[in-house]
């Protein structure tokens, strides 16, 4: 082992590669690996994702190529390539392990006929080179990746098999030995199948943007692959086409269907000026899309390349079961050299002991144990993100299903944070109508979120209003303009106030919204009330978080009592606080905490940072408009649909009981076998039927979890 050379603090260049490995199937594999990497020079972390077949090595270029860590998993018998290189013959090892398992099945098909057969009929030696063909055909590739962990100083299945069928063979179990070999063989062949379905079903989720795009160039349009569109270019999205690219219509007009990001069923309306993503489905009619985003930065690639990383990110409980398997396999395996060894040197049968010492040997890998865990984090990592929540990790979904209390800002949460017109008030002789149009005259040169939802109103009642004169915006009071030679006011009390116009202190305190005070001419032509739209699902949602246990929904905002207190009543909540600054907000957090909550704290990923950090599980809002959520949060909701919230709180509980019940039955098998092991009741080929059926159970069970309901 080469020690660690010395790199440079200044001009280390330090770089990442992703490799595919193949036949990575067990945290055997893994550990190999690592034993082979991690002493190169260079390397600085390791994270190794089994479900994916996926190794990620951060290391400094400058010291290290790829093609160095090529090698030296090829020294620990693991082949693996950098994953945008795939070779022609990847899969090979599969094929070629599929036809020695058919051929070892064959032989001892022959041995075991012979053997009914009798030697009256069959000479004594056919069943017996029907065995060894069966045992030799079966335990090559056993055998070179046993001679692989041995050089690592490794002990895993395959080292333990190859000793348990040498052992049968030393006793004159040949026909166990072969059966053991064609088992372990099938076991294999099968546990790699079904982990290939899981990582196909998985990938399916987020492998959704097409290869090519169809690009307007030089005056016709051109098929080229994603990789080659540039910046700039215009793309032509077909009806039914995906979306290759991130972008913005320049032309046409067209429903998309977002739910690939947002989980969202409805399409979305898209024209001139609207954004559209990579990997969304394109409607009936065709727009041009001008480029803004390629390639791995398109927020499609970015979510995949976010939920990829969450899966390496260990849960406690695979946290414990990796550290468990670590003791497990060794006391097992010395357990079963004393059970082997102890009894004949007090004299007992030396075959009878021997050959339950091998059938420990045969159940000392806790394969199923080890992958139980991290099969049941991807499952859900992937279902939430198909259905627009993004999960960072195993260590949130085990936090997520602790949550019991579930703490929300109001604006842009349970709000839409859109402010419209709710009620127009006219005083004297003027009309609702009359109030809109001198404010809309005003606002229509303002830029405030208040003028724009005047505005908004004033068009959707067809008004027309002349244009304004000497327009003068006031911060923080209103604005003022002259319109048809009379002086008009729109803005707060305190600008009444300060103008000389008498008000209704009362109107200020508009318990639904905030209060816009019209005066023309130096009189009080009317009130208009803007108020914030609370979310169409804010109420379903919830109702479904108490329904599913949670005792305490808060609702935290800025916001004055009044208007806190008719959004709370509106929605049910019993519990609210208003008029809180974000530390005020973080106080809040901390109390709940300090009673021994769970606490999730729900908001837009940016006013409420702070509060979202110190939160048990941080939940962002509308992340498809936020790429500041994508990377702070440990949720966040990719569109603004709050009823995903109940959802990802039930798959988090749904995917820890899958685990807790994957890691019982692996170790009620192990619990079983070693007991029958010992007393003589357990068989070598029933230990390995046990072992992989046991593994193959749990990867079926972790894969219902794709399916979970959102209802």
């Amino acid at each position: 082992m080469s020690p660690r050379q010395p790199v440079c603090a200044v001009c280390e260049d330090h770089a990442e590669a992703v490799f595919r490995v193949e036949g990575l199937h067990c945290s055997d594999e893994v550990a190999i690996l690592e034993r082979r990497l991690r002493p190169l020079p260079g390397v600085e972390t390791l994270a190794a994702d089994v479900v994916s077949q996926r190794l990620r090595v951060a290391y400094d270029a400058a010291v290290l190529a790829p093609a160095a860590m090529v090698d030296a998993a090829a020294g620990a018998g693991l082949r693996m390539w950098l994953e945008h290189e795939t070779p022609a013959d990847a899969g090979a090892a599969g094929i070629r392990r599929a036809w020695l398992t058919l051929a070892s099945g064959a032989a001892l098909a022959v041995g075991l006929a012979s053997d009914w057969a009798g030697v009256t009929l069959v000479p004594a030696v056919v069943p017996a080179g029907a065995y060894l063909a069966a045992v030799a055909t079966g335990v090559m590739e056993p055998a070179r990746r046993a001679a692989a962990a041995v050089r690592t100083r490794s002990l895993d299945i395959n080292v333990l098999m190859v000793l348990a069928v040498a052992g049968a063979l030393a006793i004159g179990e040949w026909a166990e030995a072969a059966s053991v070999v064609f088992l372990f063989a099938l076991s294999q062949w099968l546990e790699a199948r079904t982990l290939q379905r899981a990582r196909h079903a998985i990938r399916a989720l987020l492998d959704l943007a097409p290869r090519e795009a169809l690009v307007r160039r030089g005056g016709h349009d051109e098929r080229v692959p994603v990789e080659s569109v540039v910046l700039g270019e215009t793309v032509l999205v077909r009806p039914g086409d995906r979306v290759p690219i991130d972008g913005i219509v320049t032309g046409g007009r067209s429903e998309v269907d977002e739910s690939s990001l947002t989980g969202e069923s409805l399409p979305v309306e898209k024209a001139a000026g609207a954004e559209v993503f990579a990997g969304t489905l394109n409607g009936h009619g065709a727009i041009d899309v001008r480029v803004t985003r390629v390639g791995p930065d398109t927020r499609m690639a970015r979510i995949t390349h976010l939920v990829e990383e969450a899966q390496s990110r260990r849960a406690p409980l695979q946290a414990f079961v990796e550290r468990f398997g670590r003791w497990y396999t060794p006391l097992v395996a010395l357990a079963a050299l004393v059970v082997a060894v102890a009894p004949p040197l007090a004299g007992a049968d030396p075959g009878v002991w021997i050959y339950r010492g091998l059938v420990l040997l045969v159940i000392a890998c806790p394969c199923a144990l080890v992958i139980s865990t991290p099969v049941s984090i991807v499952a859900a990592l992937s279902a939430a993100a198909r259905r627009g929540v993004l999960v960072k990790g195993g260590m949130v979904l085990e936090r997520l299903a602790t949550v019991d209390a579930v703490a929300f800002d109001k604006t842009g949460t349970l709000t839409l944070g859109q402010l419209s017109v709710g009620d127009v008030q006219p005083y004297g002789h003027w009309t609702s109508d009359d109030v809109l149009r001198w404010a809309a005259a005003v606002e229509a040169r303002s830029a405030h979120p208040l003028a724009r939802a005047i505005l908004e109103a004033a068009r959707q009642r067809r008004l027309v209003w002349s244009d304004a004169a000497q327009f003068a915006s006031m911060p923080g009071l209103g604005a003022r303009a002259v319109v048809d030679g009379s002086a008009v006011l729109a803005g707060n009390a305190a600008l009444m106030e300060a103008s000389e116009v008498a008000v209704d202190r009362s109107a200020t305190l508009a318990p639904r919204g905030t209060a816009v005070f019209v005066a023309v001419g130096g009189q009080l032509a009317g009130v208009i009330t803007l108020v914030d739209t609370p979310r169409p699902q804010a109420r379903e949602t919830l109702d479904l978080l108490v329904r599913q246990g949670v005792s305490r929904v808060v609702m935290l905002t800025g916001d004055r009592v009044e208007s806190a207190r008719w959004l709370a009543e509106a929605l049910g909540v019993r519990e609210f606080h208003a008029g809180l600054t974000p530390d005020q907000k973080l106080a809040r957090i901390d109390a709940l905490r300090g009673e021994g909550h769970k606490v999730a704290m729900v908001g837009d990923g940016v006013n409420d940072a702070p509060a979202l950090a110190l939160a048990d599980v941080g939940v962002a809002m509308g992340a498809v408009g936020s790429d500041v959520a994508l990377e702070t949060a440990d949720v966040a909701l990719m569109g603004d649909e709050l009823t995903r919230l109940p959802y990802v709180l039930r798959l988090a509980r749904a995917t820890v009981r899958t685990i807790r019940a994957n890691i019982a039955l692996s170790l009620i098998v192990k619990a079983v076998f070693l007991l029958a092991a010992t007393t003589g009741t357990a068989t070598l080929w029933m230990a390995v039927v046990a072992d992989t059926g046991a593994s193959v159970i749990v990867v079926v069970n972790a894969l219902r979890l794709l399916r979970t309901r959102e209802d």
